[in-house]
C-alpha cells in the first residue's frame, strides 16, 4: 500500500485485507452513536460501592476530611477530563484507541505502549473480579450461608463467565447492558447511603489532623491513578462509534460526567462513612466491598451483593473488551472472542491466585498500579499532546500499514516514553516492601528529597512526572512531524461535510 493511495477511504473488501477482525476503522454508516451515548458506560463502570472504599485508601495518607475531599474531587474529575482527550481520537479516527495510538509513536512502536496497556486492563479485570468474589464470599457469611472454599469456587466461576460472555458479545449489546446496569446498580447504592448515613459522626471526622503538602499529594496521585489514568488507555474505544462531525467538547463533557459523577459522589460519600467508623478503615485493606457490607441489615444483603458484583462486572466488561482489543493491535491474528477467552484465562488464574493463596491483595495491587502507571502516565501525556497538535482526521490506511504516513516506529514517541518511565519510577517508591518486594527496585532519584525516606518519596510524584513530561515535550518536539503528516492528509466524502479541524 503506497502512500499516494493512503488517503482514500478503505472499501469494505480492503478492509478485510488489510484490518485485523476486532480493530477495523468503524464504517461511515455505522457510526451513528451521540455524545451522551457516552455517559452510560463510564457512569455503569464506576457506580460502584468500591468507590466509597476508596475512602479509606485516601485516609491512608495521613490526611484531614477537608484535604481529603478536595483530593478526590480534583483527581477524579481530572483524570477523567484526561479519559475525555483521548476519546476525542476515537470519534476522529473510528477505530480503537492502541490503533490510533500508531499515529504517535508508529505502526510497530505503538507495541510498546500497547503491552503496558494490555497489562494494565489484565490487572484492573482481574481485580474487580477478585472483589466480586470476596464480597459474595462475606455477604454469604453475614447470612449465615456457606461462605468457604466451595462458595469462593462457585463464585470465581460465574463472576469471571458473567465477564468474559458479556465481553465477547461486543460494543452494542455493552452499551445496552450498561445503561440497564446503571439504573440498576445506581438505584441500590442510593439505597445504601440511605440506611448508613445514621453511622455517618461529623465529630469524628474533622478530628482527623491534616496532613502534609507531600501526602495530600500522594493521594492525588493515587485517586488519578486508580481511576480515571487506569480507564485512560481504553477511552477512545468507546467513542469510536461517534460522528466525526461531533464536536470534541461534547465528547470530552459526557465522557467526564459519565465516569467522574458517580465516582465523587461515592468517594465523597465514602470519605464520611469511613472517617465515622475506624474498624470499616481497617476492613476494607482487605475485602473493600464485603466490608461495606458488614453494617447493613441481613435483609439487604442480598439486593447489595447483586449491585457491587453488577457493577464490578460492568468495569470488567470494558477492560476485557479493551484488553482483547490492544492483544490484536500487537498483532495477534486470532478472532475477538479468541482473544477475550486468553484474558478471561488469564483473569481467572489471577482470581484463584489471589482469592485462595494470597494472604492480601491491596498492597500488591497498589504496587503494580503505581508501577504500570508511570509508563501509562507518560504514553498519556504524549497521545494527549499528539491530539491537540491535529488538525486533520486520521489516515485510515496508513494505520495499518508501517509503510504509510505515520512509519513504523516515532523514535520521538518512543523516546519519550522510555526516558519520561525512567524518570518517574526513580520518583516512586514501592508503598508496599513486604507484600510486593519484588517492586523494590524504585525511587533510585529521590536523593536530593530526602530519599526513600523521605517526605516526598511517598507523594509518588513519578507519575504526573511522567504525564507533564510526556505531553511537553512531545508538544514541542513532535509539532513538525504532525504537519507533516498532515500536509497529504486524507480525503473523505465525509471531510466535505464536516471540516477535521472540528475537536
Amino acid at each position: 500500500m503506497s502512500e499516494q493511495s493512503a488517503g482514500t477511504t478503505l472499501t469494505r473488501a480492503e478492509r478485510a485485507l488489510v484490518e485485523t477482525n476486532g480493530i477495523e476503522v468503524i464504517d461511515e454508516a455505522e457510526r451513528t452513536a451521540r455524545p451522551a451515548d457516552l455517559f452510560w458506560p463510564w457512569f455503569a463502570a464506576n457506580v460502584s460501592v468500591f468507590g466509597m472504599s476508596y475512602a479509606a485508601f485516601v485516609y491512608g495518607f495521613g490526611i484531614s476530611f477537608g484535604q481529603a475531599l478536595v483530593v478526590a474531587v480534583v483527581g477524579i474529575v481530572l483524570s477523567f477530563f484526561f479519559c475525555g482527550i483521548i476519546a476525542i481520537a476515537g470519534k476522529r479516527g473510528s477505530a480503537p484507541t492502541m490503533v490510533l495510538s500508531r499515529a504517535a509513536f508508529g505502526v510497530q512502536g505503538q507495541k510498546v505502549p500497547g503491552v503496558v496497556s494490555w497489562l494494565v486492563s489484565i490487572g484492573w479485570e482481574t481485580f474487580l473480579a477478585i472483589m466480586a468474589v470476596l464480597a459474595t464470599a462475606t455477604v454469604f457469611r453475614e447470612l449465615g450461608w456457606a461462605s468457604g472454599t466451595s462458595t469462593k469456587v462457585i463464585a470465581t466461576l460465574v463472576v469471571t463467565a458473567l465477564i468474559v460472555l458479556a465481553s465477547v458479545a461486543g460494543y452494542h449489546t455493552i452499551m445496552r447492558l450498561q445503561s440497564i446496569l446503571t439504573w440498576v446498580t445506581g438505584v441500590i447504592t442510593i439505597v445504601y447511603i440511605a440506611m448508613t448515613f445514621h453511622l455517618v459522626d461529623l465529630s469524628t471526622v474533622t478530628l482527623r489532623e491534616g496532613g502534609s503538602t507531600e501526602s495530600v499529594i500522594g493521594a492525588l496521585v493515587m485517586v488519578m491513578t486508580g481511576f480515571g489514568l487506569g480507564w485512560i488507555n481504553i477511552a477512545a474505544d468507546w467513542s469510536r462509534y461517534q460522528r466525526r462531525s461531533t464536536p470534541g467538547s461534547r465528547i470530552v463533557f459526557w465522557n467526564t460526567l459519565g465516569g467522574a459523577l458517580p465516582v465523587v459522589l461515592l468517594v465523597g460519600y465514602g470519605l464520611l462513612l469511613v472517617g465515622s467508623r475506624p474498624d470499616l478503615e481497617e476492613g476494607i485493606a482487605n475485602d473493600p466491598i464485603g466490608t461495606l457490607a458488614t453494617i447493613l441489615p441481613n435483609w439487604f444483603l442480598v439486593p447489595f451483593l447483586v449491585a457491587a458484583v453488577l457493577a464490578l462486572v460492568s468495569g470488567a466488561v470494558l477492560g476485557i473488551y479493551s484488553s482483547g482489543l490492544t492483544l490484536l493491535s500487537l498483532g495477534i491474528d486470532i478472532p475477538r472472542p479468541a482473544a477475550a477467552g486468553i484474558d478471561g484465562v488469564i483473569l481467572t488464574v489471577g482470581t484463584i491466585w489471589v482469592v485462595f493463596f494470597a494472604e492480601s491483595f491491596l498492597g500488591p495491587f497498589q504496587s503494580f498500579l503505581i508501577t504500570l502507571g508511570v509508563p501509562l502516565a507518560a504514553w498519556a501525556g504524549i497521545l494527549m499532546a499528539d491530539i491537540a497538535l491535529r488538525r486533520k482526521d486520521y489516515d485510515e490506511r496508513a494505520l495499518f500499514d508501517a509503510r504509510g504516513r505515520y512509519g513504523a516506529w516515532d523514535w520521538t514517541s518512543v523516546g519519550t516514553m522510555a526516558v519520561a518511565s525512567v524518570i518517574g519510577w526513580g520518583l516512586v517508591i514501592n508503598l508496599f516492601a513486604e507484600d510486593a518486594a519484588w517492586n523494590n527496585w524504585q525511587g533510585y532519584l529521590l536523593g536530593p528529597l530526602g530519599g526513600k525516606d523521605g517526605t516526598w518519596a511517598f507523594a509518588n510524584i513519578g507519575v504526573l512526572v511522567a504525564l507533564v513530561l510526556g505531553f511537553v515535550v512531545t508538544l514541542l518536539a513532535r509539532r513538525g512531524t504532525v504537519r507533516r503528516q498532515e500536509q497529504d492528509g486524507p480525503t473523505r466524502a465525509a471531510d466535505e461535510q464536516a471540516p477535521a479541524v472540528s475537536r
